[in-house]
């Protein structure tokens, strides 16, 4: 049975290859190229407010708190994502650390979206899970989501410290939070590619600080 399996998978024509098709994709590739590093060297610019983010994740999980992250869409693929590595690992063997991404328990997302409203799915959840101390992390390629903005005030009420990671126009997700990482993009897609760079930068430190404390490898 095996063997007639494999005769027939290799029976299979191969998918034509269209020329106009890796034209686009080598065009595509180069532009994004120019695009990102643009948008990296401006970056580097705004370095300093990345530190400083990087300065409190540290101390927050250094002092025994936890870190709440959350966002729609892509947004928050990308909060299960930092949770993700740092829960895990990123490239260190170490301690896992206390992060918690707001956007992954479906029964409480829809409970919430049902009784009360979409808006307040992430602010329940932090009136539930959020204490004095803790981090809450927002990310909006927008930084105008209004159920973001709900949990970045009950968070400030609950004296929590709020991070905004936004794309590169102000808004107002970004007036509540403490600081703001303002990648510098309007488009979407870009903004997200560099959010995924902020936050490998971000896990990067704070992973071989928070391994260094521990008398782990630094590298």
């Amino acid at each position: 049975m095996a063997q007639e399996e494999r005769v027939a998978v290799a029976e299979i024509d191969p998918i034509p290859l269209r020329p106009r098709y890796t034209e686009a994709v080598n065009a595509s590739l180069l532009a994004r190229r120019d695009t990102l590093n643009t948008a990296l060297d401006e970056m580097a610019a705004r370095s300093q407010v990345v530190a400083q983010v990087a300065s409190l994740l540290i101390a927050t999980v250094r002092d025994g708190h936890k870190v709440l992250a959350a966002g729609n869409g892509g947004s928050a693929a990308e909060a299960q994502h930092f949770a993700g590595e740092l829960v895990g690992r990123f490239k260190r063997e170490r301690q896992a650390y206390p992060v918690l991404s707001l956007t992954v328990d479906t029964s409480i997302l829809t409970a919430i979206a049902n009784d009360y409203s979409y808006h307040d799915v992430f602010a329940r959840q932090i009136e539930a899970l959020g204490q004095p101390g803790d981090l809450f992390i927002a990310i909006s390629t927008s930084g105008k989501s209004e159920n973001l903005i709900r949990a970045a005030r009950v968070a400030r009420q609950r004296t929590m410290t709020v991070i905004a990671i936004t794309g590169d126009r102000y808004s107002p997700l970004g007036r509540i939070a403490d600081l703001t990482i303002r990648v510098p993009s309007a488009d979407t897609a870009i903004t997200q590619e560099l959010h995924t760079m902020i936050v490998h930068v971000l896990c990067d430190i704070a992973e071989k600080e928070l391994a260094a404390s521990e008398g782990g490898p630094q590298e």
